[in-house]
């Protein structure tokens, strides 16, 4: 049924102001102030007091650093509520200016989940997916499309672009999912995801497609952004973002 009004969802956060200095709390906080904030922080480990997205120094046009514990499996992540419909709202498109300081111990992760949904505390590791050996990757959740980045895997500077839950077998072989330009530390890379209304997706690196694939999500089950970093040892990690972009059509059904 058509309805006036506005048709599209356009959710924008570069940073200019919303940090996140660590409150020591199990409760799920806003980055940005209460009543305009659309990012939660979560994961496991997110409310100690070591953890946070401060500022990053000198980011010009602002930027954040999520930054983990020192503890293995712990993570911390950005996300939405699960309020997007590949079928319904699609097409969705999730972008992202991210950069690391390095690739020696961490996971990390920007795309659509179904994880956790509920949860305060998810890890990607243990509730989204992680690399089995330096050549495999295993799913756990039943549900995502993204963008996944790990220590563990052979090419553990580059991008993969994974998914899992759609009509096509989500991809398990790393080097077939591998989106072939290493990243480099201290260096920004642009990473943009688009899912069609019938779950096909699109992965792009600097304006770069890298990767096609048909039917890769599901177009029934509810999703929610996210973007996070995992610890895969006892050093702190981090992943620093410089603005988000996420947007979908509106869901006008009755």
């Amino acid at each position: 049924m058509a309805q006036s009004g506005p048709g599209k969802i356009r959710l924008f956060e570069d940073f200019i102001t919303a940090q996140d200095l660590v409150v020591a709390t199990a409760v799920p906080r806003y980055l940005t102030p209460a009543g305009s904030g659309w990012l939660r922080v979560v994961g496991q480990g997110s409310e100690q007091n070591d953890s946070g997205a401060p500022t990053v120094s000198g980011a010009l046009g602002g930027a954040v650093r999520l930054t983990t514990t020192d503890d293995d499996v712990h993570s911390y992540i950005l996300e939405t509520l699960p309020i997007f419909d590949v079928a319904l709202m699609g097409p969705l498109v999730a972008e992202a200016r991210v950069q690391f300081n390095n690739f020696d111990t961490k996971a990390a992760f920007m795309g659509f989940t179904d994880i956790a949904i509920g949860s305060d505390v998810p890890d990607i590791q243990t509730d989204l997916l992680t690399a089995a050996s330096a050549t495999t990757i295993t799913p756990v959740a039943s549900d995502y499309v993204g963008f996944y980045l790990d220590a563990e895997l052979t090419e553990d500077e580059r991008w993969h672009g994974v998914y899992n839950g759609g009509a096509t077998t989500g991809q398990t072989v790393s080097a077939s999912c591998e989106l072939g330009t290493d990243s480099v530390a201290a260096k920004w890379d642009i990473i943009r995801l688009e899912v069609d209304p019938n779950g096909d997706a699109r992965w792009f690196l600097n304006g770069d497609l890298k990767q096609s694939v048909a039917a890769a999500v599901s177009t029934t089950v509810d999703l929610k952004f996210m973007i996070g970093v995992g610890t895969k040892g006892d050093a702190k990690e981090e992943f620093d973002v410089a603005y988000i972009l996420v947007t979908a059509n509106r869901d006008w059904t009755v």
